[in-house]
């Protein structure tokens, strides 16, 4: 947007310095918590819609969307006006920006409390909804070579009560939120303040309320919201945390993964890859 056509004043510059940073979070916070971001009064992020040329936060936000098209076939039709016949749209440029952008925001203090909560755990248990599933399936299948009893929930709905009841305090549950938290997430985290085990949030929000429910809170950038989100860095967080956990017994895991080559060997002609 440009900004300089408004005649702002310097609290409301800060606004529009953190809208034109921030429009993904933007266009899903409230006026309040946009104020305690950036440290102004909510009256003054009000009278900044007025000073733009918008009534309040609502209209911004409904002009912003219906612009931007963040459905599904929204994004695709940026994907097309972006491609030609010689390019690629997720470029290495690209993909080194939204990578990039996961490191210089990763804690490495919580990356690490996070790896010692699964080495700990009794149990691990995923939910992985939507496009994040391959992620969780890949979180199962690596991390149960180490000997861990890990899972994915398989009900959603009021069926994921079936599951739900297994969960003990020397669990620890894994998240996958992107975009928002979907509401088996919100009643898992909120089922942890009964039951005391640990979760560990990956998510592609920076800001975000629901991220003070978690034990750890990882974050993953997948690009704007109006673009084709890309799996390119929660895919490298995912395999880091893979990685780190598996060196945390390293003999026992390699002699785990050493034994899965000789039972390959052994039966590759009955059950050939």
């Amino acid at each position: 947007m440009k900004w300089d056509r408004y005649g702002l004043t310097d609290s409301q510059w800060k606004i529009a310095n953190y809208v034109q940073k921030h429009l993904q979070q933007v266009l899903l916070s409230t006026e309040k918590e946009i104020a305690q971001e950036i440290g102004v009064s909510i009256a003054t992020v009000s009278r900044f819609w007025q000073a733009i040329g918008y009534q309040n936060l609502k209209e911004f936000k409904k002009e912003m969307k219906d612009n931007w098209e963040v459905s599904p076939a929204g994004k695709m039709k940026n994907v097309s006006k972006q491609l030609s016949s010689k390019s690629m749209y997720v470029t290495i440029e690209k993909s080194l920006g939204l990578l990039q952008e996961t490191l210089e925001h990763l804690d490495e203090n919580e990356f690490l409390q996070a790896i010692d909560l699964l080495h700990k755990a009794k149990s691990i248990h995923i939910l992985a909804l939507g496009p994040s599933k391959g992620l969780g399936e890949l979180l199962t299948y690596r991390i149960a070579r180490f000997g861990k009893h890990i899972q994915t929930f398989q009900k959603q709905g009021h069926e994921l009560f079936e599951e739900m009841i297994h969960l003990t305090e020397k669990d620890v549950l894994i998240i996958f939120a992107f975009g928002r938290l979907l509401p088996e997430a919100k009643v898992l985290l909120s089922y942890q303040r009964q039951k005391h085990y640990h979760s560990i949030l990956i998510t592609d929000q920076l800001v975000a309320d629901f991220s003070s429910f978690s034990t750890i809170t990882l974050y993953a950038s997948r690009g704007e919201a109006n673009e084709f989100h890309s799996m390119i860095a929660p895919t490298l967080l995912i395999e880091n945390l893979i990685l780190k956990l598996g060196m945390k017994e390293e003999e026992k895991n390699i002699e785990r993964l050493e034994t899965l080559s000789r039972l390959r060997k052994q039966f590759s002609e009955e059950l050939p890859r």
